[in-house]
């Protein structure tokens, strides 16, 4: 692995500025055009804009974006405006995330769900409070889903290539859906096997994160087979890294640059690759003891420093950390098995730095 480059390739081409002015302006068109059913819906504009538009890395349009460049396809605002479509799936999915996970928080701000149960307190209304957030964060990650689909069609794309896009579009949101689906099944189940926890991270985050952004730049510039092919053996390995270190910041990553509380994934009862790894090689003592801990919801930061030593001592955070650089390193061989643009080729390397270096 080498440095990333000083510019960001999220930055690059002035990517990330015209995603969120794509956005920007999808959204202020979908404002009104709730306010015209009922004033009511404001609040539901304000919590998705705020959502959307009040962070995110943009990563996903991004590997959209210099997929398509490293095929050949040519720059244009509508392209940037079909890839920003990623963002509301990405929303749609971290909204229900939160929700299924109970998470106060996202980004160092209320999760959907205790911002419209705290709405619902401070106006006095009738029945459950949490039980309308639960409801609200449901409808909006939904809406955001359906806003996904309908920016992409109205991006302005000549119909052969939406065409062409349809099925990877469709792909990718059925393949995050069913992963969310699978990591609620193994933190009921208690499966902490690497084999599962490999394959949920490999459908909830790591195809729809990069695989799939990079399949759907691949067919709005129509690659042929071996870009298309190189794009996969870059995209997997690259997207499971990604969620390696997503699963390392989850226990030990500092919550002033992650927005969410230490030790979260402990307390959600994540079956990570990390727990797993570390419930197969620890002693009798520390499996009983993260086993017993695992999902505990008053999990306090004297518990969560218990479980990190566990999970240290047992060599499980040595151990992802090494296959989180085995991974980086597999997908950057594959992009050279392709003739791809040079300026491209060099942004994919740094996103895949970025990406498994990050540390929010």
């Amino acid at each position: 692995m080498t440095d990333a480059a000083p510019v960001s390739p999220v930055d690059r081409a002035g990517l990330r500025q015209r995603v969120d002015k794509a956005l920007t302006e999808f959204l202020a068109g979908q404002r009104v055009r709730l306010a015209a059913v009922d004033d009511a819906l404001g609040p539901v504009a304000e919590a998705i804009e705020a959502f959307v538009l009040g962070g995110g890395k943009r990563l996903r349009p991004a590997f959209a974006y210099w997929g398509f460049r490293g095929a050949g396809g040519v720059d244009g605002d509508q392209v940037l405006t079909a890839l920003a479509a990623l963002e509301f799936v990405q929303a749609s999915a971290l909204i229900h995330d939160d929700l299924m996970d109970r998470s106060d928080t996202r980004r160092g701000e209320p999760a959907v769900h205790r911002r419209f149960a705290t709405r619902h307190r401070e106006a006095g209304w009738g029945g459950d409070p949490d039980g309308f957030g639960d409801a609200a964060a449901i409808l909006l990650g939904d809406l955001c889903l359906v806003w996904s689909d309908e920016l992409l069609h109205s991006s302005g794309l000549d119909l052969l290539s939406l065409a062409r896009a349809r099925p990877v579009f469709d792909e990718m949101r059925t393949e995050v859906t069913v992963g969310q689906y699978l990591d609620v099944l193994t933190q009921v189940t208690g499966d902490t096997s690497v084999e599962r926890a490999s394959k949920v991270a490999r459908y909830k985050s790591a195809k729809y994160t990069v695989e799939r952004p990079m399949l759907l730049g691949a067919a709005l510039a129509d690659a042929p087979e071996d870009v298309r092919t190189a794009y996969s053996a870059y995209g997997l390995p690259l997207g499971e890294a990604f969620q390696l270190r997503d699963d390392v910041l989850g226990v030990f990553g500092d919550p002033g640059l992650t927005g969410k509380p230490a030790g979260d994934d402990l307390r959600e009862g994540k079956r990570t690759y990390l727990v797993a790894a570390a419930v197969e090689t620890t002693d009798d003592a520390g499996r009983e003891l993260l086993l017993s801990r695992l999902g505990d919801p008053e999990l306090d930061e004297q518990g969560v420093a218990r479980l990190r030593e566990v999970i240290a001592g047992s060599g499980a955070l040595a151990r992802t950390e090494q296959r989180i650089v085995t991974l980086t390193d597999t997908a950057l061989a594959a992009l050279t098995a392709v003739d791809l643009d040079t300026e491209a080729r060099q942004a994919l390397v740094d996103l895949a730095i970025a990406a498994t270096r990050r540390a929010d």
